[in-house]
């Protein structure tokens, strides 16, 4: 139980940043952000940097004309956030089951009505992504390629995954044991956060890049980038909330239990495997590119690109089986992400040793990346041959 010590000190610090983030709350300038967003007003300029372009730096970046390389451009933007959705659905929830496991004791009001306001933003950023997401892709494609219907908070969060119909189930259940065990468990409410912590630390590391897109003159910036600006923003302070919870006041708890530990570690485990590699398709999300196949199939065959089905082949076996400037760089930003979580969980003194070092993120390199290639794209090719062909 946090000491009558130490108590005050934790509650001005979870105070000022309720405080800050709700005098700078941005929902309005997402909401109004959404509502005004119309593709044709900003379809012929750049959302972010081109580096945040979909596919950026493979064979088919360096073959594109200009047109094409900012509808990647946008792509990317629509790609990005739509993985973020998916984890904001999951933040929604799992913000208030941990609640309810703080909830029980004295001084944990401020917390939980800090994570009642992140809650009420966390929905503001799902429509706002959603809106510009579905509206390109309608737009360009009369189809969705990376956005999908609403979907609830036990589903696989990494939308692109090569997870199998039962690690999907055995996903979903392990999600909702640890709603149910979260909220009745303080440690493990708190741990949470951890997690939490490590997921929105690899969102800063690519989101604060594309906030600073539209620095200087936001109001005169396309509406996506506003709309990253305004997202990034709001986020800086659920970091905060996650490093006050997951490092501050856990540590004015009783140590953990056995099984405490073990839950902790094996949700450490399970964000190391869902960020165990990188992608050459969009640099700063780390899905199993294996899963973007059909996709990008469908991508390069579309009105875009225009290519018969044995030029898509070959591009795709350029772009996901040859070393390229775009893998290079997808890598160092998976390399950074795996330096950023260890310092992260630095201060916690009940990980294993495989936590504490990022095993398993440690060992992707683009040297695995194109030997897994290699071989999956002819056995996707051999399996699709059929469907794919037309």
């Amino acid at each position: 139980m946090i000491t009558i010590a130490t108590r005050p000190i934790l509650d001005r610090k979870v105070q000022l940043n309720y405080r800050r983030n709700k005098q700078q709350d941005h929902t309005e300038c997402l909401d109004t952000a959404a509502q005004n967003f119309r593709y044709e007003d900003c379809k012929n300029r750049y959302w972010q940097s081109e580096k945040f372009s979909l596919l950026y730096g493979t064979p088919l970046w360096d073959q594109a004309t200009e047109d094409q390389r900012r509808i990647l451009n946008h792509l990317y933007w629509v790609a990005y956030y739509s993985q973020i959705i998916s984890a904001e659905i999951a933040t929604i929830f799992f913000n208030q089951t941990s609640a309810a496991g703080l909830y029980a004791h004295e001084g944990f009001r401020s917390i939980c009505d800090m994570l009642d306001l992140e809650s009420s933003q966390e929905r503001s950023h799902i429509n706002a992504f959603q809106t510009v997401a579905r509206q390109v892709e309608v737009t360009l494609f009369d189809k969705p390629l990376f956005s999908y219907p609403m979907r609830g908070p036990f589903v696989e969060t990494m939308i692109f995954t090569d997870a199998n119909r039962l690690q999907r189930w055995w996903k979903q259940l392990q999600l909702r044991a640890f709603g149910l065990l979260s909220a009745g468990n303080t440690f493990l409410a708190c741990q949470y956060f951890t997690v939490r912590g490590l997921r929105t630390l690899n969102g800063k590391l690519v989101q604060h890049q594309l906030s600073q897109f539209c620095q200087g003159d936001i109001e005169a910036a396309p509406i996506p980038s506003q709309i990253s600006h305004y997202h990034f923003m709001d986020e800086s302070f659920h970091f905060n909330s996650s490093t006050l919870i997951s490092q501050d006041v856990i540590h004015e708890l009783p140590p953990p239990t056995a099984l405490e530990k073990q839950v902790a570690n094996l949700g450490i485990r399970g964000c190391q495997k869902d960020h165990g590699t990188f992608s050459v398709v969009i640099n700063g999300i780390f899905w199993q590119d294996a899963a973007l196949y059909k996709t990008v199939y469908r991508l390069l065959r579309s009105p875009l690109f225009t290519l018969a089905h044995t030029e898509a082949q070959q591009m795709m076996c350029l772009c996901f089986t040859e070393p390229s400037e775009g893998l290079h760089q997808s890598y160092q930003t998976h390399k950074e992400a795996v330096a950023a979580y260890q310092a992260y969980i630095d201060p916690l003194s009940y990980l294993w040793p495989s936590n504490r070092t990022m095993s398993t993120m440690s060992t992707a390199s683009v040297e695995r990346y194109l030997t897994h290639h290699k071989r999956a794209l002819p056995n996707f090719f051999r399996a699709n041959s059929l469907g794919l062909n037309d």
